[in-house]
């Protein structure tokens, strides 16, 4: 670390104060997963199951590919694409969330050189009128929320040097007091880097290593506000005023890093999954400083999995059990303490590879709220006892930039669930659907 200026599920959930990145309305979802970063929708007046078994969108406005989650802010949506013709360039945009009209939008070149690059990977963050975006080579810009302005910008790429992943930067911005904090795996103790969000001036760095695709969180603990970040061969924990490193435990790909879910904590265990490697589970202290690993499993291959391989889903823990989806699509209930297997179900999703779910637990009526990599919307509730879907409808058409290999394409793009709307995207359009009672 160099610091370079100053120094079921009918169940009740345990609410963890995880670092909100924005002093918007609760109603919004100004960020990754929301809020907190908790994957939690605490709106009231749902609907309890839907009507039809297709939901016509509120309204739809056409974008192009990427990978980028829509986020929510004060009536305002925002989301990256690519364009590849006449050349090479992301674009981030805003649009009114009431009716899908662009507010403003900018563009810039960019010569991508990773895999599957379909475009922009991280939700662009929203903090305090100011809108906060990363593409997938590293560009870094910090506009005005309302008109697009940009208050400053840096190529991450150039000045850090990154050792870039296969799959580019993914990891979207996260905000803690003055600071906006990013996983880049720049050039030696470069992984994350702090920058003051007003002025861009870095204010530490961390870690030598390269990124992960998982987005760090923060975590209160005995008082302590602690910055967790798994990246390509650590999980840490570190102060995310100084970025010092409190503790750093190793969690190496075998194979390849794809390290994507978030890591996610119930009570004082500490969980992370990725792809190839399983899972690893750790007790973190009443203080957060120091941690201490239960147990890691892992199956021997991708089709021969043990406890949970997730790739682009985070899991959901509640008391002493995870839910979560495996390698090919299978969703799961994991015994917390051990990592046994308590039940499997393939109703959620077909099987496929990399299958996925989106997994937000909406607090009012105590049921999880499912988008799966078919673009359907499902209510349903997770308990030891086995999956039980109460409705399901089809809000988006899968599409094939993202994922050229699937037959029938793939939404794998994080939804927003803000006020009474759902707001998606696939490589050709962004919806909003209305899910209110009537």
């Amino acid at each position: 670390m160099r610091p370079t200026h100053g120094s079921a599920f009918v169940l009740t959930v345990t609410l963890l104060t995880t670092g909100i990145a924005c002093a918007s309305r609760a109603s919004d979802w100004p960020q990754w997963r929301g809020p907190a970063r908790d994957g939690i929708w605490r709106e009231t007046g749902l609907v309890e199951k839907f009507d039809k078994p297709k939901l016509e969108p509120k309204w739809s406005v056409p974008i192009a590919g990427g990978y980028c989650g829509p986020t929510v802010a004060d009536g305002r949506v925002y989301v990256m694409d690519r364009l590849v013709d006449p050349k090479q360039t992301e674009r981030v945009f805003c649009f009114d969330a009431k009716n899908g009209q662009k507010i403003w939008s900018h563009e810039y070149e960019c010569n991508y050189k990773v895999d599957y690059d379909a475009g922009p990977r991280a939700s662009v963050t929203i903090d305090n009128g100011r809108a906060y975006a990363i593409g997938s080579m590293g560009h870094f810009h910090c506009f005005d929320a309302k008109t697009g302005r940009i208050i400053w910008q840096k190529d991450l790429n150039a000045e850090y040097k990154i050792r870039m992943p296969i799959w580019g930067i993914a990891s979207a911005p996260l905000i803690e007091n003055n600071f906006v904090i990013v996983q880049i795996g720049g050039e030696g103790e470069a992984c994350l880097v702090a920058f003051d969000k007003i002025t861009g001036k870095e204010a530490w760095r961390t870690l030598d290593d390269t990124a992960s695709y998982s987005a760090p969180v923060i975590f209160e603990r005995g008082g302590n506000r602690i910055l967790v970040n798994y990246s390509a061969s650590w999980v840490i924990g570190a102060d995310p005023k100084t970025g010092k490193i409190h503790w750093q435990i190793p969690f190496k790909a075998k194979r390849v890093a794809i390290g994507i879910a978030t890591p996610i904590l119930e009570g004082d265990r500490l969980f992370f999954t990725n792809f190839f490697d399983g899972s690893l589970m750790l007790n973190l202290a009443q203080d957060g400083k120091s941690a201490e690993e239960l147990w890691r499993r892992g199956g021997k291959d991708e089709q021969n999995t043990d406890a949970l391989h997730s790739i682009i889903s985070t899991p959901w823990m509640h008391g002493d059990y995870i839910y979560g989806v495996d390698s090919y699509g299978e969703l799961r209930c994991l015994d917390a303490k051990t990592g046994d297997r308590i039940w499997e179900s393939d109703k959620a999703v077909p099987h496929d590879r990399w299958a996925t779910i989106h997994f937000v637990w909406n607090e009012p009526q105590k049921r999880m709220w499912m988008f799966n990599d078919k673009g359907d919307l499902i209510i349903a509730t997770l308990s030891p006892k086995g999956y039980e879907e109460i409705s399901r409808t089809h809000i988006l058409k899968p599409t094939r930039d993202q994922l050229p290999s699937r037959k029938g394409g793939v939404c794998w793009s994080h939804p927003a669930f803000a006020g009474k709307c759902v707001y998606v995207r696939s490589d050709k359009e962004l919806v909003c659907v209305d899910v209110g009672q009537k």
